[in-house]
């Protein structure tokens, strides 16, 4: 194995104790340029980009890409960029699910009467159909919590931690404090008569979601191996009608949820924003599926809805 070098430069901000050089072999992984990098600088791999500087690709941190396989010869430039403080992926999810976890148990019931102090007092105990969101709403993020840290596997390890605040936004506003604070009104749609239809509809869109976006979730769980960001053609129930079954039952229990809400607007704005961002994922990953598995996949029609989208 010959080895090269490879002149670094920083990219953006400096980096301290970037070298100027180093060694590599040139049938080395790519990762373990990443790995010399991070050694002699001090951070972690997942902080840095590496970039060519013959025409700015990225040069990916893989095990299975060699550094020639990579166009990188003797004095190469490449670009070295800090991405700043990283988080882990699943640590992410599990901070954007814990706000909409505890949120509507919160306002039910022990900030129930500094929410709403400008309602007649006494104020009325919640609800059955009030207590029965809230039920609906813990399981499913107790079931996303579970899912997070048993199923699912993640293509990149971290994000930038700046990002945290931006991506819980979503869930702790939208799903947490704007659901919560609207259906568990003393004056919202939730305090009348259970219409039967609505409510026994709701509670089976409801399990059928979560049950079918959970089977879902251990389909494509499957796809991967530990370690490995390598994806299979996803198939089974929901897959060969459209491209995200995930996003459809995820939909479809949320349905559930606002039919039972008796048809809180707060519960359908929340489908809405979501399914719109949902909508755009499906339609990207239809077209990497289709760049990635070209003749070897059989391509849909629809990405999320049926007959819709």
């Amino acid at each position: 194995m010959t080895d090269i070098t490879l002149v670094l430069e920083p990219r953006g901000k400096p980096i301290k104790k970037l070298p100027k050089e180093i060694q590599i072999g040139s049938n080395a992984s790519s990762q373990e340029i990443y790995s010399a990098i991070a050694g002699a600088s001090g951070f972690s791999i997942h902080r840095l980009r590496i970039t060519k500087g013959s025409d700015r690709t990225v040069v990916p941190n893989s095990k299975e890409t060699t550094v020639g396989a990579t166009g990188l010869k003797e004095k190469s430039v490449v670009h070295v960029k800090d991405l700043g403080p990283q988080i882990g992926w699943r640590t992410v999810f599990i901070i954007e699910y814990l706000g909409p976890l505890l949120i509507p148990a919160l306002f039910l019931y022990p900030l129930r009467p500094y929410l709403y102090y400008n309602f007649d007092k006494p104020l009325l105990e919640p609800t059955y159909l009030q207590q029965l969101v809230c039920a609906l709403l813990s399981i499913h993020f107790l079931k996303r919590e579970f899912e997070t840290i048993f199923i699912h596997r993640f293509s990149n390890a971290t994000m930038p931690a700046r990002n945290i605040f931006k991506n819980s936004a979503h869930y702790w506003v939208l799903a947490g404090f704007n659901i919560a604070y609207w259906v568990f009104r003393p004056d919202a749609t939730a305090t009348n008569e259970p219409n039967p239809a609505l409510l026994n509809t709701g509670l089976a869109l409801f399990a059928f979601g979560e049950l079918a976006n959970l089977n879902s979730h251990l389909v494509l769980r499957g796809l991967r191996r530990p370690g490995s960001t390598d994806r299979g053609i996803p198939s089974g129930f929901g897959f060969s009608v459209v491209t995200c079954p995930n996003y459809l039952f995820e939909i479809t229990a949320w349905v559930g949820v606002y039919l039972v809400s008796g048809l809180s607007w707060s519960v359908l704005f929340f489908i809405a924003v979501g399914g719109a961002q949902m909508a755009a994922w499906a339609k990207k990953k239809e077209r990497r599926y289709r760049k990635e598995f070209g003749d070897k996949y059989k391509r849909k029609s629809f990405v999320m809805l049926p007959g819709i989208f």
